[in-house]
C-alpha cells in the first residue's frame, strides 16, 4: 500500500472535513523535532517532579511515614506499568497504528471503544478486589513493617486510598496512547505534571490537617488521577476519537491486543517485580532505606524520564508504521538513530550524577529533616544506579524494536533472565557482601546491562538492527566530549562537606553553575570534534 493510500484511511482532524468523515493527512515532521517537543513537555513534568521530591524530603524526610507512602504508591505504579504505558501501550500502539494505516476511521473508533470497555471493566474489578482485601495483600508486600503495627496499619490505609489511582492513570495512559499514535505527543507528555502539582499542594496545604501528615500524600495521588484523566479527554473529543465503552464480542483488534499484551505483561513486570523485590528487601533493612532508594532512584529517573521515555514514545509509533509499510531499511535506520541519541545523552548524564552526586543531593534535599547521614546514604545508592543509566535508557529504545514488529515474547524471555539475575545479585550484594540498600541499586544496574545486551544481540541476530555508518567517529567524539566534562566537574565541584555549610542561595547558584557550565563544555567539545545537530534529524 502506498503512502497516499495510507493517508486516505487516517482519521480526520477538527476541520469541516472531519465532520464529514473525510480523512486527514498525517502530520509530517522530524523525529528529532517531535522528540524535542515530547522531551520538553516531559521535562516540565520531571522538573515539577524534582520540586515534588524536594518538598517531600524537606517536609517529611526519610522515616516511617515516608517509607509507608513510597511503598504504598509503588503498588498501583507497578500495575500501571502493565495496564497503562507498559505492556498495554506496547500491545495497543502497534495495532492502533496498523488500523490507522490500513483501515477506515470508523474501524479505528470501534477498536478504541472495544478496548475502552475491556480495559475499564478489568481495572474496576481489580481495584475493588484490592481495596477490600488490602490487609491481606499488604502482608507479603510490607512484611518488614509487621514488627511495627502502627507503621503497617498506616501502609494499609495508604494502599486503600492510593489503589484507585490505577484505574484513573490507566485510562489516562489509554487516552495518551491514542494521542501519541496520531503524533499529538505534547499533551500526554505534560499530563504527569498534574500528579506532581497535586502532591506538592497536598504536602504543603493538606498535611497539617492529618494526625499522620503523610496521609495527605495518598489523597494527593487520588486527586491527581482524576485531574489527569479529565485533562486529556477534550483533546480526544476534538479528534472525534473519544472512547465510548461498548462490548464488542470477539473483536479482532482486541483479541490481537490481548495476545500481544499477555507476554508483554511478563516482560514489563520483570523490571517492576525487581523494583518491588528491591523495596521488599529495603523494608527489612534499617528505617529510612526505602526512602533512600526512592530519592536516589528519582534523581536517576530525571534524565531517563525526560529523554529516554520521550525518544521511545516517538520511536514506537514510527517503528510500527515502518513495519506495517514493510520498510526494513528505514526501520533499522530508525533504531540506530534512537540508540545513538540515547547514548549521546546517557553517558554525560551518568557521569555527572556520579561526579557531583553530593552537591546535587545537598542542594535539593538537605534540611532539618534530611541530615548529612541521609546525604551519604542517598549518594551511595545514586552512584550505583548511575552506573546502569546507559543500559536503562538503551532498553527504552531497544524494546520497541521488538514490540513494533509485534514480537512481545522475546523481550519477556530476556527480561526473565535479567530478573532472576537481579534477584540473585540482590541476595549476594545485600546479605553476603553487606552492601545494604546500595547493593540493591548496584544489582539493578548490573541486571539492566544484561537486559540491554541481550536485547541488542537479539535485534542483531534477526538483522532488525543494522548499524549505520559512522559509529567509530561517533564514539571518538563522545569520548573526547565526556573527558572534557569530567575535567570540568572534578575541578569545580569542591569539597562536598563545605556545601553543607553554605546557605541555600549559594548552593543553588553553585549547582546551577556546575550544570550549565558542564552542559556548555560538553556541547562545545562535541562541536569542536565535528558533531552537528543535523546528524540527528530524521523524518517521521
Amino acid at each position: 500500500m502506498s503512502l497516499k493510500q495510507n493517508e486516505k484511511d487516517t482519521p480526520a482532524s477538527t476541520d469541516s472535513g472531519e465532520k464529514q468523515g473525510k480523512p486527514r493527512k498525517p502530520r509530517k515532521g522530524g523525529l528529532l523535532r517531535s522528540g524535542l517537543i515530547t522531551s520538553s513537555m516531559t521535562g516540565v513534568s520531571r522538573i515539577l517532579g524534582l520540586v515534588r521530591d524536594i518538598v517531600l524530603a524537606r517536609v517529611f524526610g526519610p522515616g516511617d511515614g515516608a517509607d509507608a507512602f513510597f511503598l504504598a504508591f509503588k503498588i498501583p505504579n507497578f500495575l500501571r506499568r502493565l495496564f497503562a504505558e507498559g505492556a498495554f501501550n506496547q500491545a495497543f500502539v502497534p495495532v492502533l497504528s496498523e488500523y490507522r494505516s490500513n483501515r477506515s476511521h470508523t474501524d479505528v473508533r470501534l477498536l478504541i471503544d472495544a478496548v475502552a470497555s475491556s480495559l475499564g471493566t478489568t481495572l474496576l474489578l481489580l481495584t475493588a478486589l484490592v481495596v477490600v482485601a488490602a490487609p491481606w495483600i499488604a502482608l507479603p508486600i510490607a512484611w518488614g513493617f509487621t514488627d511495627d503495627p502502627e507503621k503497617f496499619d498506616l501502609f494499609v490505609r495508604m494502599l486503600r486510598i492510593n489503589f484507585p489511582y490505577l484505574f484513573l492513570i490507566s485510562m489516562t495512559a489509554f487516552a495518551g496512547a491514542i494521542l501519541n499514535s496520531y503524533d499529538r505527543f505534547a499533551i500526554p507528555a505534560v499530563t504527569p505534571a498534574l500528579l506532581n502539582m497535586s502532591l506538592i499542594a497536598s504536602a504543603l496545604l493538606l498535611s497539617s490537617y492529618f494526625q499522620q501528615p503523610e496521609i495527605a500524600l495518598a489523597w494527593g495521588v487520588m486527586i491527581a488521577g482524576i485531574s489527569q484523566l479529565l485533562f486529556q479527554l477534550p483533546f480526544l473529543l476534538r479528534m472525534q476519537l473519544m472512547p465510548r465503552p461498548r462490548w464488542v464480542k470477539g473483536h479482532e483488534g482486541v483479541t490481537r491486543i490481548i495476545s500481544l499484551m499477555i507476554p508483554a505483561m511478563f516482560g514489563v513486570s520483570v523490571s517492576q517485580i525487581n523494583l518491588l523485590f528491591d523495596t521488599f528487601i529495603a523494608s527489612l533493612l534499617v528505617s529510612g532505606s526505602v526512602s533512600w532508594l526512592y530519592f536516589s532512584e528519582r534523581l536517576m529517573d530525571l534524565p531517563l524520564g525526560i529523554f529516554a521515555v520521550a525518544i521511545a514514545t516517538v520511536v514506537l509509533p514510527s517503528l510500527s508504521r515502518r513495519h506495517a509499510e514493510k520498510s526494513a531499511d528505514e526501520f533499522a535506520a530508525l533504531l540506530d538513530w534512537g540508540l545513538r541519541l540515547v547514548i549521546l545523552i546517557a553517558v554525560p548524564a551518568a557521569l555527572a550524577l556520579m561526579l557531583i552526586a553530593q552537591p546535587v543531593i545537598i542542594t535539593l534535599f538537605s534540611s532539618d529533616s534530611f541530615l548529612a547521614s541521609d546525604v551519604v546514604q542517598v549518594t551511595s545508592s545514586l552512584r550505583a544506579y548511575s552506573l546502569g543509566l546507559i543500559a536503562f535508557m538503551a532498553i527504552k529504545v531497544l524494546v520497541p524494536g521488538f514490540h513494533a514488529r509485534q514480537d512481545t515474547k522475546t523481550p519477556v524471555r530476556i527480561g526473565v533472565i535479567a530478573m532472576v539475575s537481579n534477584m540473585v545479585l540482590n541476595v549476594l550484594l545485600v546479605f553476603v557482601l553487606d552492601m545494604a540498600h546500595t547493593g540493591l541499586a548496584l544489582a539493578t544496574s548490573i541486571a539492566a546491562f544484561l537486559n540491554a545486551g541481550l536485547l541488542f544481540w537479539g535485534l542483531r541476530q534477526r538483522q532488525v538492527f543494522r548499524g549505520q555508518p559512522g559509529w567509530a567517529r561517533f564514539g571518538s567524539q563522545l569520548l573526547a566530549a565526556n573527558l572534557a566534562l569530567a575535567v570540568f566537574l572534578l575541578y569545580f565541584r569542591g569539597d562536598w562537606q563545605e556545601w553543607l555549610l553554605w546557605p541555600v542561595g549559594q548552593q543553588v547558584l553553585s549547582l546551577a553553575g556546575l550544570c550549565l557550565g558542564g552542559l556548555l563544555v560538553y556541547a562545545m567539545a562535541l562541536g569542536i570534534c565535528g558533531m552537528r545537530p543535523a546528524q540527528f534529524r530524521k523524518t517521521i
